[in-house]
């Protein structure tokens, strides 16, 4: 019988254990492939590599603030971002082209490290409101990112729905000719 007892507690410890890697490793892939940096590169000058850091040393007059808004369950919901203008970025990497045309047609490209990409059009960036609500995001309600969201993200707060130019996870801003 002690044999046996034995035997039943290495089993319910056993799934214990296997319960706790499981759960662990769930929380691991919910919080997606965090970035800690970004690599800025395509049709500019100087390619960079930006940590939290480097962006919170821009110039105040290229960090941003606003408040982005959302329904949940009902309920209107509000959480103010913080980060630097997607076009400040591009700008102290010094965007080029052929001619002093080409800029018209060049393509942005934000990606996070899981793959997901969203674009955006230079001149849309530069010329318009929308360009001036895309912002490079390190901080949410006066905190730092969290694992769920990558400790720098992109969020064009100025779209009719922000979710689908929100990159979680930014690892990499590419500017290319079309």
């Amino acid at each position: 019988m002690p044999i046996r007892l034995v035997t039943r507690r290495a089993a319910m410890a056993a799934c214990v254990a296997v319960a706790l890697m499981s759960t662990m490793a769930s929380a691991a892939l919910a919080a997606g492939p965090v970035t800690g940096q970004i690599q800025v590169g395509g049709a500019v000058r100087s390619p960079l590599t930006l940590t939290v850091d480097d962006l919170r040393a821009f110039p105040a007059d290229q960090i941003g603030t606003f408040t982005l808004k959302k329904e949940v369950e009902g309920r209107e919901q509000s959480t103010t971002v913080r980060g630097v203008r997607l076009a400040a970025v591009l700008e102290r990497a010094g965007v080029v082209g052929k001619d002093r045309h080409e800029w018209k047609s060049m393509a942005v490209i934000a990606t996070a490290s899981d793959g997901y990409k969203v674009v955006f059009s230079w001149p849309e960036l530069t010329n318009t409101d929308v360009g001036a609500g895309v912002l490079v995001i390190f901080e949410r309600d006066g905190r730092a990112l969290d694992d769920g969201e990558g400790r720098i993200a992109l969020v064009s707060g100025r779209d009719l729905r922000s979710g689908p130019r929100h990159v979680k996870w930014l690892s990499k801003i590419e500017i290319k000719p079309l």
